[in-house]
C-alpha cells in the first residue's frame, strides 16, 4: 500500500466517523427538542418521551430540519402553544450544541 493509498483511507475513516458523529448529534438534538416541546404542550412521564421519539423519527421523512420543524409547530397549533417557528429553529441551534456536548461526553 502506498503513501497515498493509506492517506486516502484515513480520510474516508474520518469522514464516516464524522458523519455518524453528525447523525448521532442530529438524532439527540431531535429527542431533545421533543422533550422541550413535550414540556411546552404540558406533557410528563410516558407520554413525554414517547413524543421525544416521534419528533427524532420525523426527521427520517425528507433531508434537512424542516420536517422536525413542520411536525412540531403542527402539534404546537393543536395545541394551542404559542411559539413561533422562528422560537422552534433557534431552540434547534442550541439544543445542537447541547447534543455535540453531551455525544462527546460519552
Amino acid at each position: 500500500m502506498t503513501t497515498f493509498d493509506s492517506r486516502k483511507d484515513g480520510f474516508e475513516k474520518k469522514h464516516a466517523h464524522d458523519e455518524e458523529l453528525q447523525f448521532k448529534a442530529t438524532a439527540r438534538r431531535n429527542k431533545l427538542l421533543g422533550a422541550w416541546a413535550a414540556e411546552k404542550m404540558g406533557m410528563s412521564g410516558d407520554e413525554a418521551v414517547q413524543y421525544a421519539k416521534d419528533v427524532v423519527a420525523s426527521d427520517f421523512e425528507e433531508a434537512g430540519d424542516d420536517d422536525v420543524v413542520r411536525k412540531v409547530m403542527g402539534d404546537f397549533a393543536a395545541k394551542n402553544v404559542d411559539q413561533s417557528e422562528h422560537q422552534v429553529r433557534r431552540t434547534m441551534d442550541e439544543l445542537m450544541g447541547e447534543a455535540i456536548a453531551q455525544i462527546k461526553a460519552q
